[in-house]
């Protein structure tokens, strides 16, 4: 008779897994399986208990860091994150021993340095975002000008 709520339980977490896609329930989905199974087979209800834990965390700590690699590669980035790597104009001379520099991406200026403090770069110039700090572009030379 238990094995009925294994098995709810089960449609549930799928089901909550399959509107949500976040990698939340099936972990736990698992584990109610394998629950499901050993009450199938008449075993006690405190083992499916302790099975439906340790098989739920196995399957958490083991395969979420793979999963979450591979299944959730194709994420977009947002807000500042989505510019490194990606160009910028720059619009005011950038020279990290002045402290001056301004660049344009996206049609918003930021303030912007130099990676290497012995770089500067003119206004007008192309160059890539390596990084931000703060609120300030992090920029090395465009593949562009090498």
């Amino acid at each position: 008779m238990i094995s009925i709520y294994w098995l709810i339980g089960f449609v549930i977490l799928v089901g909550i897994e399959a509107a949500t896609m976040a990698l939340t329930t099936i972990w736990f989905a698992g584990g109610a399986f394998v629950a499901f199974l050993l009450s199938l087979f008449g075993v006690p209800l405190e083992i499916q208990l302790g099975a439906f834990v340790v098989m739920s965390f196995l399957l958490l700590f083991l395969t979420r860091p793979f999963a979450s690699k591979y299944i959730n590669s194709s994420t977009v980035k947002t807000n500042a994150d989505s510019l490194v790597g990606r160009e910028a104009r720059v619009t005011e001379k950038i020279d990290n021993r002045q402290e001056t520099g301004t660049a344009v991406i996206n049609g918003q200026e930021w303030t912007a340095r130099a990676a290497d403090d012995d770089e500067t770069y003119p206004a007008g110039a192309m160059v890539r975002v390596s990084s931000i700090q703060g609120v300030k572009l992090i920029v090395t030379t465009s593949k562009e000008d090498k």
